[in-house]
């Protein structure tokens, strides 16, 4: 069997599904091409049931502070198979979504495993057989998987990746979570939350160090505040399962190696794309580790194939993946003659980041120190949540929010928050940096009373000696 299109992509999460949805919002006849559940990692095991397993945390942790609100709340219990259960049912509600997004977009699915013949030819293996489809353009969004430890892979039951860790068979008692970028600090929060000892093992020398380092100290301390320990500058030596549990050998900043027993481990290192076996060197994409190189657009070195989202160089987000796949569909469609579309290259400074542990983390553009390494002069503001008389009202006075501006220029360089629903706000920030504001515009806007938002005015107004509430 064989059918033609005029564009295929080959994976449907965040960058797959919206890249189809596109194209055939621009009338391109299009397919997609899935091995396991529509909506891909991150709908089915990545953000949104972690989010989901995370609110269910918070609302636990809420309730258990009720008297902070002058409520009473007793016999509080987790019931963990009840919140994994709800996780599982966000989720599912999700994949049926984007089931329905694609009949109603006429995009035809093909249900097997995808591999390229050449850069407009993919052979599918699937229940139904195999089947050879052929296109004008091919997208890859095929995606990653977490990395193992290469001296102790997964099993699932007692060593973990985010995938088990989102289903346990059993609460942990003690847990090592190795890594502390978004997912390890997310699932150490989570566990954290739900009544784990929880031992976070972070090699560099500070947790979430892809934030600014304020953000990063700031975290440290509320973390070890709520009851976890946070070894940075430690490295893990060696992970042994056992039939009880884990032992770890960690070699802290002096040198020493000391070894620790837990329930369980979380290994959160980072990922692996999925670009083996599927044709692409054939195809005449050109690989750096794994990754496939792409340009602005999504255009790969082999003409009429293009990658998006985790199997491309990060920042490996879901959101970069849609905008990417939305990208890569409209410079598709101008090569086939749409005379409408304007695409434009990605701006990686304009990439937000969230980390949605407790408090929660948000950032975009430059940090101050890489401000400062590209030979910016900075002016720097800074407001507490304390200042701030929501946030004291909402029982959420712990954080802060940064900004980052050009001192010649007044340019929105970067801004950096830490606190109660900051992943909401940040976008704020974004579109400035998308409208390529200056600190006068920001500090002209009226925001709302009393909201969160006005302490994002109010940061602007600190960097430059004008804050009002503190």
């Amino acid at each position: 069997m064989s059918a033609s299109y005029d564009v295929i992509v080959l994976g449907s999460g965040p960058g797959g599904y919206v890249a189809a949805i596109r194209c055939a919002q621009l009338g391109l006849k299009t397919a997609i091409v899935e091995r396991e559940n529509l909506g891909g990692i991150c709908l089915n095991w990545g953000c949104i049931p972690t989010k989901a397993l995370l609110r269910s945390a918070e609302i636990y942790h809420y309730m258990q502070h009720a008297k902070d609100y002058g409520l009473v709340a007793k016999g509080i219990e987790a019931d963990l198979d009840a919140v994994v259960k709800r996780s599982r049912g966000v989720a599912k509600q999700l994949n049926q979504g984007v089931t329905h997004l694609m009949k109603k977009n006429k995009i035809t699915v093909h249900m097997g495993e995808g591999s390229l013949k050449n850069p407009t030819t993919l052979q599918v293996t699937g229940d139904k057989g195999s089947e050879t489809l052929t296109a004008k353009h091919i997208i890859v969004a095929s995606g990653a998987r977490a990395r193992d430890l290469p001296f102790a892979p997964a099993d699932g039951k007692r060593i973990w990746t985010y995938r088990h860790a989102m289903v346990p068979a059993e609460m942990p008692s003690k847990l090592l979570v190795i890594g502390s970028g978004a997912i390890g600090i997310e699932f150490a929060s989570f566990y954290n939350d739900m009544g784990a000892e929880v031992t976070v093992v972070e090699m560099l020398d500070r947790v979430v160090p892809v934030e600014d380092a304020d953000v990063s100290a700031f975290l440290e301390k509320s973390l070890t505040k709520q009851g976890m320990k946070i070894l940075t500058g430690t490295g893990l030596e060696d992970l042994k399962a056992t039939a009880k549990g884990v032992t770890a050998k960690l070699k802290g900043k002096d040198g020493k190696v000391t070894a620790a027993e837990f329930s369980h481990a979380i290994v959160a290192i980072g990922i692996q794309p999925n670009t083996e076996n599927i044709g692409l060197e054939a195809a005449g994409a050109r690989m750096e580790r794994g990754f496939i190189q792409i340009d602005g657009y999504g255009r790969t070195a082999a003409k009429g194939l293009w990658a998006i989202g985790d199997c491309v160089p990060g920042p490996w987000l879901a959101h970069k993946a849609s905008h990417e796949g939305v990208t890569a569909a409209e410079a598709i469609a101008q090569e086939l003659g749409n005379k409408d579309v304007r695409p434009h290259p990605l701006d990686r400074n304009a990439i937000p980041g969230c980390t949605y542990c407790h408090p929660q983390v948000a950032s975009v553009g430059l940090t101050e120190a890489k401000a400062k390494e590209a030979g910016h002069t900075v002016k720097v503001g800074n407001f507490p949540f304390i200042g701030n008389g929501k946030a004291i009202a909402l029982g959420e006075a712990e954080g802060f929010i940064k900004t980052v501006f050009d001192a010649a220029t007044g340019e929105l360089l970067g801004a950096h928050m830490i606190g109660a629903e900051v992943t909401e706000l940040i976008q704020g920030y974004t579109v400035g940096k998308v409208l390529e504001t200056t600190e006068a515009e920001l500090m002209g806007t009226i925001f709302p009373h009393p909201t969160l938002s006005e302490m994002m005015h109010e940061s602007v107004l600190s960097a430059y000696g004008q804050a009002i509430h503190i």
